[in-house]
């Protein structure tokens, strides 16, 4: 019997105040598997990961995790916003910010089990902040801070994961750290979609690539995707002599 895939976008359409965000958007990403969604900005890639969230209501299509509708609660899918959509002033420690992430799991009145705490701890020490657990978040770097993101989404234990521009405004090493442990989590059986404007990474780190302009103009191979230069021509409206293309050949 064929497994169906981890996450499976299909003739995705979205509004946003009338406007069309999305039209006609099909992905699919499977266990094991990091894919990297490329766009420019307005293209649609934070809309598509909320609205495979269930955040966002869809006009037309479907989203299935693992042959499921997607709705909030229903299914194990962690998400990394951008780390300006998380109130860092709350006066909250770094466990605390990272129980939050089963907040929808643990409903309003059930308190944490010990169970609880110790998917908490085991999302710290991947990401190397088990030593920070009781600082305040108020008090964080800004990759520290990121970490601490990608711990509330692990801590959920998903089968997949959706990070939405996970490296912006991060330094070298933390983007390395990062990046080795989504491959990592990839490897390791979990569908990962990460948008991202650093193409270059993309191509080096991810096992398949997504251009996104309202729909998937192409996917494939980083090797495939980047000898196709008539898709990033498409996707961001650029020409055949665009500094882009010229990155992309001598990469």
């Amino acid at each position: 019997m064929r497994t169906a895939p981890a996450l499976r976008i299909s003739d995705l359409h979205v509004e946003l105040g009338g406007r069309p965000v999305l039209a006609g958007a099909d992905l699919t990403v499977a266990r094991g598997e990091l894919v990297g969604l490329i766009g420019p900005n307005g293209a649609g890639k934070t809309t598509l990961l909320r609205t495979a969230l269930g955040m966002l209501r869809p006009t037309a299509g479907r989203v299935e995790i693992e042959g499921r509708q997607a709705r909030p609660g229903r299914v194990p899918v962690g998400y990394v916003p951008q780390r300006h959509d998380f109130a860092w002033d709350f006066p909250i420690s770094v466990a605390g910010a990272v129980m939050t992430g089963l907040a929808g799991r643990l409903g309003v009145f059930r308190r944490p089990r010990a169970a609880d705490w110790e998917a908490v701890a085991d999302a710290l020490d991947r990401v190397r902040m088990a030593g920070l657990a009781e600082r305040p978040v108020g008090q964080l770097s800004g990759g520290q801070r990121q970490r601490v993101l990608v711990a509330r989404a692990l801590a959920l234990q998903p089968t997949a994961l959706l990070l939405d521009e996970p490296f912006t405004g991060l330094d070298m090493p933390t983007q390395e750290l990062l990046a080795d442990l989504f491959a990592d989590l990839a490897h390791e059986g979990r569908a990962v979609l990460m948008t991202t404007h650093d193409i270059l990474a993309a191509l080096d780190g991810c096992d398949r690539i997504a251009l996104l302009n309202r729909r998937i103009v192409a996917a494939g191979t980083p090797a495939q995707v980047a000898d196709d230069p008539s898709s990033w021509m498409d996707t961001f409206g650029v020409g055949p002599d665009s500094a882009l293309l010229r990155i992309l050949k001598a990469a």
